[in-house]
């Protein structure tokens, strides 16, 4: 899957599987971060529902003409004589947009909460505590006539108005407070304080810490974030330009990094950051690729589209391939087992009980699949495609979305199309290297 799901096996306690045990501590690192990223992302669900109910064309009429949307909607309500659907509409809105508003905050909490081994609510006040320091002091600097000609560049527009959604640091902002939030409360959770402050010692003195760490990230950022700001820039313009092959590039980077449990911090940089797309509804300004699809901006969801062919049709027929290539004694057991990841993948996106079943026995296997997963998401850019989602690329989303998407027709016989690819090459490569996946390992001999 893309966005929501983990990275190898067994199971973990929270249900999702942990990363593949490292050596290399940088790495480690990586993939705690890749993991707390899980957690803010598993409320996009929420904000996509909402944003899409709030919508004109859920509501009332897509097409809207000369009229606003709003001013459309009230009129069909007046026509149907259901008044009050506008309002409901309105409140939908709203509420999706509370969550869009808010991504930096959220994942501040989140990270905080996920990258901490001994996470409480502290680490989340602390979290809150930290990022409301660190985007007043931050959207300060901006201000300031050192960064004048920043805080009047295209990346900063809005910059002067004080508030979490035109921060330009955006969900990094949020990431960086969380980690440095986690690193304080596990530094200073059990600290000892004199008598005559010992109220303030242990967890309580983690959100003050926090606090005072932050403005000094704040005026770090301020005085240096232009420079990562150009780099991010020039980044978003080169896909911009470079639209089918960013794509393209976008698929093998996700899929070649999800073995190490850091396709999530791929996700986030074009999803919700300006390398993904910016864009602007009623004055406000929204980041990413996700955020802004969810905001009606129609050149979005280069960076989810592809993935719905992949995730709906060609890996259940991957599955489907494993399971006639098992041995007729396992291919009962292994299609009940297949029949549930299909089913899974089809529905949900969640992808990685197939791969995870030819990842680590067919690592060749594996690298195809993610040059195929980039080969889609290229060709749905260049064909025009535009979709999204809130969790993953399954048939949830593509029907709730169906409304809002570009082509999104043209997705099936993609997809299908790609499912003869997977089953043939699946079933090809099984047979002919003798592929131990399920239902076709060894048989274990007793000893003596």
């Amino acid at each position: 899957m893309t966005a929501t799901t983990a990275d190898a096996l067994p199971p973990a306690a929270d249900g999702l599987p942990p990363a593949t045990p490292t050596s290399n501590r940088v790495l480690a690192v990586l993939q705690r971060v890749g993991r707390s990223l899980m957690l803010p992302i598993a409320v996009m669900p929420a904000a996509g529902l909402l944003t899409r109910l709030g919508s004109p064309d859920i509501m009332g009429e897509r097409d809207t003409g000369t009229l606003g949307a709003s001013e459309h909607g009230l009129y069909l309500a007046s026509l149907t004589g259901w008044h009050w659907l506008i309002y409901v509409q309105q409140v939908f809105s709203a509420a999706g947009n509370g969550i869009f508003n808010f991504i930096p905050l959220l994942f501040a909490i989140g990270v905080a909460v996920g990258f901490a081994r001994r996470a409480d609510g502290t680490t989340a006040l602390a979290a809150a505590v930290g990022y409301l320091v660190f985007n007043e002091v931050s959207t300060t600097m901006f201000a300031m006539p050192i960064n004048a000609s920043f805080a009047r560049s295209w990346y900063t527009r809005g910059v002067v108005d004080d508030t979490i959604a035109n921060n330009p640091t955006y969900a990094f902002g949020g990431i960086t407070i969380g980690i440095l939030t986690a690193l304080l409360f596990q530094r200073y959770y059990r600290i000892k304080l004199p008598a005559y402050l010992a109220f303030f010692g242990g967890r309580r003195f983690v959100p003050i810490v926090t606090a005072f760490a932050a403005v000094f990230v704040g005026v770090l950022f301020g005085l240096l974030w232009k420079f990562p700001a150009s780099w991010i820039y020039s980044a978003g313009t080169w896909l911009a330009k470079n639209g089918t092959m960013g794509a393209g590039l976008f698929g093998v980077i996700n899929r070649a990094l999800l073995p190490f449990g850091l396709h999530h911090v791929a996700n986030n940089v074009v999803w919700f950051s300006p390398v993904g797309a910016s864009c602007e509804q009623n004055g406000t300004p929204y980041n990413g690729d996700l955020t802004c699809f969810f905001h009606g901006d129609a050149s979005a969801g280069t960076y989810m589209t592809g993935f719905f062919p992949i995730m709906m049709f060609a890996l259940p027929a991957a599955a489907f391939a494993m399971v006639r290539c098992a041995h007729p004694d396992k291919r009962k057991l292994v299609g009940g087992i297949m029949l549930s990841a299909a089913l899974c993948s089809f529905l949900t996106g969640v992808t990685e009980p197939i791969e995870f079943a030819f990842l680590f026995v067919a690592p060749a296997l594996f690298a195809v699949h993610a040059l195929l997963t980039g080969c889609s998401m290229a060709l749905c850019h260049a064909l025009g495609i535009h979709d999204g989602f809130s969790f993953s690329a399954g048939l949830f989303d593509y029907i709730f979305n169906f409304d809002i998407a570009t082509r999104p027709l043209l997705l099936i016989p993609i997809g299908l199309a790609f499912a003869v690819v997977y089953y043939f090459l699946f079933t090809f490569a099984i047979k002919k290297f003798n592929l131990p996946t399920p239902g076709r390992e060894p048989d274990e001999t007793p000893a003596g």
